[in-house]
């Protein structure tokens, strides 16, 4: 039984289609863009092309702005006032709902709370707990490591009441049986860029009765998410990525609505109490999905990403996943002119529908490499044991910076500079 990977395709017309063929075709083609406006939105060194957003997006002039007042014009001035005159009480439901309309929920389904890891245990565990007799929670070999740190941890807990099955991707659907009651995978591979069709898989996991979580950290904020459409039980995801939240900024989860009643939080913190100010020793969970919360949130970060979600009002996804298709393509298509370099390979999946917004090459010396671009002022990442990593976020990147950078790879590459540029000790964050 094949897995399916697979998100929605743009084809335009083929006059759209053709990919710029010079430099100044790609600046033809950002005076064009229905996005360009957006890269104003963002406080980008002009002297450097950003090509991790995919891991850690840039900050936003509104972000800076949100904070500066918050800590002067909320805290600084109104002090704990702020908890009712300026909403913070509320912000993880606004924001959640801010959210829900780039990931298709309702804006009651999703929460900002706490961190992407902890989200997964809350859902995870919420799980475990309504698995009657069930004893497999399924992933795949590869999924992000927190995800299955996380996953480990807690069938640990369960002392053996469950067990965690992770498989090759091409053995997944077969693995998803009727002793599974959650599978967990993430909607877009944190290192090949490789999708899953979430419909399809979500509608395995429930034709023998298993939940399903996503996870969405390297999707949302780059292409079209449907989870209503999907049918998907839970999913969860960061905001500092694509969202451009900020370092450690909260996270979101989301719980289909049929399920909120049903769905008991484990980690039964004080703010997800039905009345937290009534100071009950006994737990009474709230309603919807104000029981997920925990502790008090820390709210500067939560008024960045407030912020940052400003670039992304009256935006459609559909153009920026157009656009992101465009770039993706026409990096590959440079990089690979003429053959590749020697030594390095596409790591991604070749056709678009079948990939995120991040392209990954292979190389032996892929570190050094990376290290000789970032040198270059070209920012990507790297990721072992031997990829190259470049983010493609359609709000600020540029044709023009695809261009350059597909350049300044094959120059790097070719000319083995990156073989006497320092940085063959790798740092602490790669």
């Amino acid at each position: 039984m094949a897995v399916k990977h697979e998100i929605p395709t743009y084809e335009p017309a083929p006059a759209e289609r053709r990919l710029p063929a010079s430099r100044a075709e790609c600046e033809t083609r950002d005076a064009q863009d229905a996005l360009a406006g957006r890269r104003a939105k963002f406080a980008l060194d002009p002297a450097v092309i950003y090509l991790d957003g995919n891991s850690l997006g840039p900050l936003t002039h509104t972000a800076a702005r949100r904070v500066e007042g918050m800590l002067h014009g909320e805290w600084g001035r109104d002090l704990i006032k702020s908890w009712n005159v300026h909403g913070w009480i509320d912000l993880p439901k606004r924001l959640g709902a801010k959210i829900a309309r780039l990931i298709g929920a309702k804006p009651e389904e999703v929460l900002v709370a706490d961190s992407t890891s902890i989200n997964l245990f809350k859902l995870a565990a919420a799980a475990t707990r309504g698995r009657g007799t069930r004893r497999r929670i399924v992933s795949e070999t590869g999924n992000f490591p927190t995800d299955l740190y996380v996953l480990q941890g807690l069938t640990q807990l369960s002392g053996g009441a469950a067990e965690l099955v992770v498989v090759p991707r091409e053995r997944l659907l077969e693995a998803i049986n009727e002793d599974t009651f959650l599978v967990v995978l993430t909607h877009v591979h944190y290192k090949s860029g490789e999708c899953f069709d979430m419909k399809a898989v979500t509608a395995r996991a429930h034709a023998v009765g298993a939940r399903m979580l996503w996870d969405l950290s390297h999707s949302v904020g780059a292409l079209p998410v449907d989870l209503g459409a999907s049918g998907a039980d839970f999913a969860v995801g960061c905001t500092y990525k694509y969202l451009n939240g900020g370092p450690g900024s909260p996270a979101f989860l989301y719980v289909r609505s049929d399920l909120h009643a049903s769905v008991e939080p484990v980690l039964t913190g004080w703010m997800g109490h039905d009345a937290p100010f009534e100071f009950s020793d006994d737990y009474r969970p709230a309603t919807g999905m104000t029981r997920h919360r925990c502790g008090t949130p820390s709210l500067l970060a939560f008024a960045s990403l407030e912020g940052a979600l400003e670039a992304f009002d009256d935006l459609d996804l559909d153009d920026a996943r157009r656009k992101s298709i465009e770039l993706t393509e026409l990096f590959v298509a440079i990089v690979e002119a003429g053959g590749a370099p020697a030594g390095l390979r596409l790591a991604s999946p070749r056709e678009s529908a079948r990939r995120g917004s991040h392209v990954v090459f292979a190389h032996a010396d892929g570190y050094a490499i990376m290290q000789a671009l970032i040198a270059r002022g070209v920012i990507g990442d790297f990721r072992a044991p031997n990829l190259l990593r470049f983010g493609f976020a359609p709000l600020y990147v540029r044709y023009v910076d695809v261009w350059d950078a597909a350049e300044a790879l094959r120059t790097v590459v070719e000319s083995g500079s990156y073989r006497t540029s320092p940085g063959s000790v790798r740092a602490a964050v790669t």
